[in-house]
């Protein structure tokens, strides 16, 4: 075995072993974070008028949120438009992804290859646009620390890396399926020998050790946000509160 062979078997550990510590971790720090959220206690309505008054209609307002960004719409449009852009982006570039984690590939995934390009353009640009508006506007300036620009750093990374790899230094698509079908059932086999592919892959698993942890979780802490899922409440002149935490 010479140095090469003795260098790729050290990279394949590694990142088998980076690859098992992220889903464990990303599936533990989610699940930490939504049971910590479902177990905090809200004994007071605090519903952000104006508001439904049904339960109903507060679930409708939370889907709202979650699919059009409704309130964000209200605030700023400018930031509507490049955060929307940027999560239909997102999504269909995770979904195009999927062709790596099944098999055999089901048609509709075959298809978006026609417009792979695209939506990979489509995520590097709006990623710039959030990372140009954090930078030009005085407030967002302002309110802005490291760990908003990392996040943007490292996503525009994924996206330039991806694009790079798909369209310019191809990668052989068989070796690259085989390891992560081999992780994915437990036979892991020796990482692709493809350094783009290992940067772009080290960046994935490193954003998914993130994520759990940072502003990124609004993805499922809007569902549990007080002002957005309770119902507008009433309390009737005279009658005293009580707060269930203290029967």
């Amino acid at each position: 075995m010479d140095a090469s062979d003795i260098l790729w078997t050290f990279l394949s550990l590694f990142f088998i072993g980076l690859a098992y510590f992220s889903v464990i971790t990303f599936v533990a720090g989610m699940l930490w974070k939504l049971i910590g959220y479902l177990r905090t206690p809200m004994p007071l309505p605090h519903a952000l008028t104006p508001a439904p008054k049904t339960e109903g209609g507060a679930i409708l307002r939370v889907l709202g949120e979650v699919t059009i960004f409704r309130s964000l719409f209200k605030a700023d449009k400018w930031l509507w438009a490049g955060a929307w852009v940027f999560h239909i982006a997102l999504a269909a570039v995770l979904f195009r992804h999927l062709r790596y984690f099944t098999y055999p590939v089901p048609g509709l995934i075959l298809y978006m290859q026609n417009v792979a390009l695209f939506f990979g353009c489509l995520f590097g640009a709006a990623i710039l646009f959030l990372f140009w508006r954090r930078l030009a506007l005085p407030r967002t300036l302002y309110i802005s620390n490291i760990p908003d620009y990392f996040v943007l750093v490292l996503l525009g990374l994924i996206a330039g890396s991806g694009l790079t790899l798909n369209y310019w230094l191809h990668v052989d698509i068989v070796d690259v399926k085989g390891f992560i079908l081999g992780l994915m059932t437990l036979h892991p086999v020796e990482v692709p020998r493809y350094p783009l592919f290992l940067f772009h892959l080290f960046l994935v698993l490193i954003l998914m050790l993130y994520f759990p942890f940072s502003k990124l979780l609004h993805a499922g802490g809007v569902i549990f946000s007080p002002s957005r899922s309770q119902p507008y409440q009433i309390q009737q002149r005279g009658k005293r509160y009580v707060n269930p935490l203290e029967r």
